[in-house]
């Protein structure tokens, strides 16, 4: 199917192909006839006196010429095959906007159907992980290294290939989880995604409850703070901010909303980036924020997710006693 979502676009692609075909068959058949006979001079056109072979009457250095001859044979049938291949290909496969061609190929197409005979061979191997609990696939040692190539392949780009993490991605190797870490969780986001959103407050707290604000939750871990304007803060995070991250500040997996009693920063802890964050928000698309987790149940089989996820669990559990 084309992506062009004009009419005219696949118009202008069938005419400019189209256009470009003929217009090499033309240049090849005008370039082809010899304008100017050798010697003869009975057709029109200049004549080199000294060699009799008809030439453009272009000069260079008062004696060099340029020969009128028609190109090689060998070099002009090439082309006529390249033109007479292209028409072939345009009328068996999509080439020209959205004619299908009579194939009915395409490119998804192709790729599903290469999909489904790759699943097919690999069916074998995860048949038998398909009704193992997670803690039983982590223990597994061929089943972590399998689980580890899928994490190296589509996860390790954002949390490294490590796990530890970096701003913005969490570090996978501890027991600090945003949605949780129960292997049923993991499964749950590996295969539908995550979208974090935190609102911006900049605007409804102003200068003075940003800085109050600040204070407090620097103080919830430990980090040095303006105490007078911690006690202050508080005020201002039960009516803001409690709701997600609980009255004590140690968060709520169900939403996402991390806990602010402990030493693990997404954004970092110093005063700037915490300030920064309630000011402006955590959300997808402004510049500082998250990147969304995308969802692979249209790229991983569901055994191949319980693979990832129990490689994932297994980073921050111990594998072995689960067997």
């Amino acid at each position: 199917m084309s992506d062009f979502t004009s009419g005219f676009w696949n118009l202008y692609v069938i005419v400019l192909t189209v256009a470009s075909i003929a217009g090499c068959a033309w240049l090849l058949i005008s370039t082809g006839r010899i304008k100017v006979a050798a010697k003869t001079g009975a057709e029109k056109g200049p004549v080199d006196k000294t060699t009799g072979m008809g030439v453009t009457g272009h000069v260079w250095d008062d004696d060099l010429q340029e020969y009128n001859n028609p190109l090689p044979k060998w070099w002009s049938n090439l082309f006529w095959i390249t033109i007479f291949f292209s028409v072939v290909y345009l009328i068996l496969y999509p080439g020209l906007g959205n004619i299908p061609g009579v194939l009915g190929w395409t490119s998804s197409g192709a790729y599903a159907k290469e999909r489904a005979d790759f699943d097919a061979r690999l069916a074998p191997l995860y048949d038998k992980y398909a009704k193992m609990d997670v803690e039983q696939i982590a223990a597994d040692a061929a089943a972590r290294q399998t689980g580890e190539r899928m994490f190296l392949t589509y996860c390790s780009q954002c949390h490294g290939s490590d796990a530890g993490g970096g701003r913005g991605f969490p570090n996978l190797r501890d027991r600090d989880w945003l949605y949780g870490g129960a292997p049923a969780t993991i499964i749950e986001t590996v295969t539908g995604g995550r979208m974090g959103v935190m609102p911006a407050f900049g605007p409804v707290l102003g200068e003075d409850g940003l800085r109050n604000v600040t204070a407090y939750v620097r103080s919830l871990s430990g980090l040095p703070h303006d105490s007078l304007r911690a006690q202050l803060g508080k005020t201002v995070f039960t009516a803001n901010c409690a709701a997600c991250h609980q009255p004590d500040g140690k968060g709520n997996q169900a939403m996402g909303a991390p806990n602010l009693t402990d030493n693990v920063w997404l954004f970092g802890s110093s005063e700037k980036a915490i300030s920064d964050g309630i000011a402006a928000g955590h959300n997808v698309g402004h510049e500082g924020g998250p990147t969304p987790m995308p969802s692979f149940k249209d790229t991983l089989s569901p055994t191949q997710i319980r693979l990832l996820a129990a490689y994932v669990w297994g980073l921050s559990n111990n594998p072995a006693a689960a067997k």
